[in-house]
């Protein structure tokens, strides 16, 4: 009697193509990457050849307290993502709510530092090369905050009014990338501006 080889049979895993939202919004980061990285180049090529004050040391302060509220954003959001992919939409509101605010913060802090460098110091875009390419990579980064904010709270909204739900997980994710990616320009651009170049 003839033994047969039995091969154990493995299901064949079906391949599930990437969310186009995600895949969407890579190419978005990818393509305001490489802008952002022309700004910042072009900030530290300029870095202490402005020919008149005032400079970046004379007028500049660390904004710790503002980094800290836009990089911890970063964690709400996740959390906002996560508790919507548990059904839990108290929560999830709760948690884009505190995103809102925490980026709410850092953009008045941002016109806050603004308003100090135009009018009790004179920096404006046109006093320096100094002045030209701070305002542009931080106004640069602010748009983008804004932009964001814009969104958030739309979620918000939604969320507030019960239209935002369980099945809108991946919607709420594809933003959430967005303002990780926000965050994470913004330790590049306090790097370069705050740190490097004074």
């Amino acid at each position: 009697m003839s033994e047969t080889a039995v091969i154990p049979h493995s299901p064949t895993e079906v391949w599930k193509l990437p969310s186009r939202g995600i895949v969407a919004m890579a190419c978005l980061i990818l393509a305001e990457s490489a802008i952002f990285i022309i700004f910042v180049v072009a900030y530290v090529f300029y870095i202490g050849k402005s020919v008149s004050g005032p400079t970046p040391r004379e007028v500049l302060e660390l904004p710790i307290f503002s980094s800290i509220c836009l990089l911890s954003s970063s964690l709400t959001v996740h959390f906002a993502v996560s508790a919507l992919h548990d059904s839990k939409r108290g929560m999830c509101s709760l948690w884009l709510g505190l995103t809102v605010l925490l980026g709410g913060i850092f953009l008045a802090a941002t016109a806050r530092e603004w308003y100090q460098l135009i009018y009790h110091d004179g920096l404006t875009i046109k006093t320096n090369l100094f002045g030209t390419t701070y305002y542009s990579l931080v106004g640069l980064h602010a748009t983008h905050v804004v932009v964001g904010l814009f969104m958030l709270s739309l979620a918000l909204l939604f969320s507030l009014r019960g239209g935002l739900t369980s099945n809108h997980t991946e919607r709420l994710e594809v933003l959430s990338l967005y303002w990780h990616f926000v965050d994470a320009v913004w330790i590049v651009v306090f790097l370069v501006v705050y740190v490097l170049g004074r």
